[in-house]
């Protein structure tokens, strides 16, 4: 095979990392994603889309949401937190992987974009601050499924009545077994009516830098 074909080593190498946590589909721990992060550009990842994603852009303009609080769970790269912020909202990311959060913070600061990202797991709870508006863009969908109701009573302990939670995952119809839980609107309404009101579950697409985009799910709910 002429150069041309070949996939940089250090890209192969995170390509490879990223199979195994995915093939496990278990909850991916801090070591796998810091040292994804660690080895990886932000630019090469599946995820990583230098836009703000279409579904969320769509939804704020209907709902002529403007100002807030925002949250960013599983900022990752910090792309959409920063995105988010142009809008006018007060837009603070998380992560897992302190790497993550380090360049993230780097591109914001580059970008002279302010936002405040944090290392911080959602499944720990213990989070001070409340939020109008929560993000999740692949966080969730990685989660096991024994750990659903941590995440949804700590989500919901963080968002003010009446707020919303946008969350996007990976669809049922997305083919394949590979990579995130494939997730049916009947288990959004299972694990989140307790604490929701389901507003909207719309089939979607990733925007990334995945080819085909994989199939997802776009979820409003508002906080009751």
């Amino acid at each position: 095979m002429g150069s041309k074909g070949r996939v940089p080593l250090r890209e192969f190498e995170g390509r490879a990392l990223m199979m195994e946590i995915s093939l496990k589909m278990e909850r991916p721990t801090i070591r796998n994603w810091e040292q994804y992060y660690q080895d990886n550009e932000l630019e090469v990842m599946p995820w990583y889309f230098d836009g703000l994603d279409h579904d969320f852009d769509n939804k704020i303009k209907e709902l002529g949401l403007s100002s807030g609080n925002v949250l960013d769970i599983g900022s990752g790269p910090g792309t959409q937190a920063m995105e988010i912020s142009k809008y006018g909202f007060n837009v603070t990311g998380i992560d897992i992987s302190p790497t993550a959060v380090k360049k993230a913070a780097r591109l914001a600061d580059q970008r002279h974009i302010p936002v405040k990202f944090i290392v911080h797991d959602i499944l720990k709870g213990n989070f001070e601050d409340k939020f109008d508006y929560v993000f999740d863009r692949g966080c969730f969908h990685v989660q096991d499924v024994s750990l659903r109701a941590d995440y949804v009573r700590n989500v919901s302990n963080i968002i003010n009545k009446g707020g919303y939670l946008f969350l996007k995952c990976f669809s049922y119809k997305q083919e394949g077994t590979e990579g995130p839980h494939r997730i049916h609107p009947d288990e959004i309404r299972e694990a989140f009516s307790k604490n929701f009101d389901i507003i909207s579950i719309a089939d979607t697409l990733f925007d990334g830098n995945h080819k085909p985009p994989p199939k997802g799910l776009f979820c409003t709910m508002k906080k009751r």
